[in-house]
């Protein structure tokens, strides 16, 4: 609907029906999700047994909460290091990828674009195991030629970062170069006519007008990592991100403390964007 536009009451009381509707379905699985993190039952469904938070501290089983679940809290600390290097690389990534395909023309470009989009277009899961297969015949090629064992090319910690790097850069680029393209390259001109150096004009000029885009890429980025499940399950080892770990567990029968952490990263993921949103406006 166009606001400016003159509707008829019952088109705009079918708008606002589907609005809340809309609304309704994204909500009402995740408060389902979250109100019975707070059963007093062992199992997350009806009957209500009554408010508890056993479930987040307690300490005597079956009622062992998050905070004292070793597994949950050693899986959470896996996904934060994942989460931070792939944000870290991407970030950094996608940055220099934006001046590249924003700034400059050059034979292929439009190739190397279509490129960089094929990992939004390939499943999670199609991607892990084609990184998986590549890196153990790498692997395999090496060990065999230099007698010597590479951890890194194996599933692991190091596959797992490198798969969700793969398609989590992508994100950060297009990010980053929609704030780049809005960017008045006659301010780095006046700097250098000025006596900054090229590099300086980018660090002092551009790069303070792309630091909204650059903290919003490296927060989807850890928002993304956080989440991601497909890929990461064709790539991971012995340590477990937190997705895998639950997964396991809902495996071995589902109980509220799963329900618990899906609340607390809720809680958090909200958190994190509420302040995105406060950054990017106190620097408009």
């Amino acid at each position: 609907m166009i606001p400016t536009v003159p509707q008829p009451a019952v088109m705009t009381w079918c708008y606002r029906a589907y609005v809340i509707l809309f609304f309704v379905y994204l909500a009402l699985p995740l408060s389902v999700v979250c109100l019975f993190a707070f059963n007093n039952s062992v199992f997350p469904s009806l009957p209500w047994e009554g408010f508890t938070l056993a479930w987040f501290f307690g300490s005597d089983a079956p009622y062992i909460g998050v905070f004292n679940e070793r597994s949950i809290l050693r899986a959470i600390g896996t996904s934060a290091f994942v989460a931070v290097w792939v944000a870290g690389l991407a970030v950094v990534v996608g940055t220099c990828n934006a001046f590249l395909f924003v700034r400059h023309e050059f034979r292929g470009k439009a190739l190397l674009y279509m490129l960089m989009l094929l990992p939004l277009i390939i499943p999670g899961v199609i991607l892990g195991i084609s990184i998986l297969v590549f890196s153990s015949a790498v692997a395999n090629t090496l060990e065999d030629a230099t007698g010597m064992w590479f951890d890194g090319l194996r599933p692991g910690l190091p596959l797992v970062i490198l798969g969700q790097f793969s398609f989590v850069a992508t994100f950060a680029t297009l990010v980053i170069s929609a704030r780049l393209q809005k960017f008045d390259p006659s301010l780095e001109e006046a700097a250098l006519n000025l006596g900054a150096s090229k590099f300086g004009a980018v660090r002092q000029i551009t790069l303070p007008f792309l630091l909204p885009a650059i903290v919003a890429s490296a927060i989807v980025s850890v928002l993304m990592s956080f989440e991601n499940f497909n890929t990461t399950l064709m790539l991971v080892g012995s340590e477990s991100p937190l997705t895998i770990t639950m997964f396991d567990k809902l495996k071995q029968g589902s109980t509220p403390v799963l329900n618990a952490v899906s609340l607390l990263l809720i809680i958090v993921s909200a958190a994190i964007g509420l302040m995105s949103l406060l950054f990017q406006n106190s620097k408009r």
